[in-house]
Formats: C-alpha cells, sequence, structure tokens
C-alpha cells in the first residue's frame, strides 16, 4: 500500500520551514512526499502577499491532497503554524491516514516569551551582533513585507478551523516548543484535549522555539514521530 505525506509550510512562511523534517522522512522512507507553497508565500524575500485571502490558502491545500490522492492510497499530513491549522481543517473533509502538528497556529502570539526574544534582537544590535540573531534573521524581511490585511486572513483561518477541531479522529501527534514565541506552548494541550482520537501523542521541546524543526531537539522529535508515523 503506498503512501504519501503531504507538508504544509506556515504562514508568511515556505518548504524551507518543514524542510528538514521532510528531508528526514525521505531517507528514512520510500514515501511520496509533496511540499506545495500557498499563495503568495515562499522565501522571505520574494513574499507577495497582498491581495490573497485564507480561502486561497485553503483551496491551495486541497488541490495539493487530491493531486497526492490520485498517486497513493493512503495520505499523512504534516502540518506547521498555520499549516497545522489547515492541516487539521483538511482532516475534517478529507481522509488521513495520520496527522502531525507542528507549532499549530490555534493560538497565537505568546507575549512573555516574544519579549525575551526581542530583547536578545536589541541587544545583539547593541552590539552589532544582529547577523548572527536567528529571530532577526527570520523576519527582517517578514516585518516589511507581510501586510496586515494578510494577517488577517491568517485569523480567518484559525477561526474558520476551531469549531471542527472536536471532529478529528485520525491519529494524531502535536510537537511544540516551550520557548514558542509566536504560539503560546499551552495551545498544544488545549489541541490535544480537543482532538477526539484515541490515538494522540504529545512531545514538548524543552528548548524549541517557533521553528521546531530547526530546534536542537529535533532529531529527537523526528525519530520518535517518525516510529509514530510506522
Amino acid at each position: 500500500m503506498s503512501i504519501g505525506i503531504l507538508f504544509l509550510h506556515g504562514f508568511s512562511g515556505g518548504p524551507y520551514e518543514v524542510q528538514p523534517f521532510a528531508d528526514y522522512v525521505q531517507e528514512k522512507t520510500e514515501w511520496l512526499i509533496a511540499i506545495p507553497t500557498l499563495s503568495g508565500h515562499g522565501e522571505a524575500e520574494d513574499l507577495a502577499m497582498k491581495g490573497y485571502k485564507a480561502h486561497n490558502w485553503l483551496m491551495d491545500a486541497e488541490i495539493a491532497y487530491r493531486r497526492l490522492a490520485k498517486q497513493v492510497d493512503e495520505i499523512i499530513i504534516v502540518g506547521f503554524s498555520m499549516g497545522g491549522v489547515i492541516a487539521m481543517y483538511l482532516a475534517t473533509r478529507y481522509k488521513v491516514k495520520k496527522l502531525v502538528l507542528l507549532s499549530a497556529a490555534a493560538k497565537y502570539i505568546s507575549p512573555s516569551q516574544l519579549v525575551k526574544d526581542f530583547r536578545l534582537v536589541a541587544t545583539d544590535a547593541m552590539h552589532k551582533n544582529l547577523q548572527d540573531n536567528e529571530l532577526f534573521a527570520r523576519y527582517k524581511f517578514k516585518f516589511l513585507n507581510v501586510p496586515f490585511s494578510a494577517t488577517v486572513e491568517f485569523m480567518k483561518v484559525v477561526q474558520k478551523t476551531a469549531p471542527y477541531i472536536k471532529n478529528i479522529k485520525c491519529p494524531t501527534f502535536i510537537v511544540q516548543g516551550l520557548l514558542d514565541g509566536i504560539v503560546p506552548s499551552q495551545t498544544a494541550r488545549i489541541l490535544h484535549d480537543q482532538i477526539q482520537s484515541k490515538e494522540k501523542l504529545l512531545y514538548l521541546s524543552a528548548c524549541g522555539k517557533h521553528h521546531i524543526c530547526y530546534s536542537d531537539d529535533c532529531e529527537e522529535w523526528f525519530e520518535k514521530v517518525l516510529n509514530f508515523l510506522t
């Protein structure tokens, strides 16, 4: 029986956000891997999000699912951040073998952690070390290139999906960084409680920030998630 795995990246991001885990899966399995780029998204310097709506991104994901479904017997979905929310949306509408939620943005912005992160940015700026600051490197283009209208559409994706999370029944693995400044870490526990699957696992990364596929302990949870999937 052939298996396909659909990876969905986050808001204002691109395939690079999930690429480390996708590469790991590709190395360890013979599954067919699909990583679509949502409309207006991609590399930070190439973002062109103005004019795109929540329904565009949901439809992009549905089209990618249907395309993959024509090539395989069963589909696993891995969603990061907003992609995690879209993955849950798909899991309520289509047949999904297993679901993996990475920093899923069902709630967003952790003020206390964000303040800590931006203090580090300020400190590095003061000491002229900004080029070495991971947060600044990831977000400097986004601050300039993501219109407020796109952020509103992101919130619509979350609002549209929220009422149906309780309908998810497929086996689910949730991964969340405790140092995530975008998605409050308690979001993972809330999702774990809301999802009705009989088989659900939760991994909390003590060192993980929002881009969880780049966490220092990623090899550890990569292995745990793959064991769950196989």
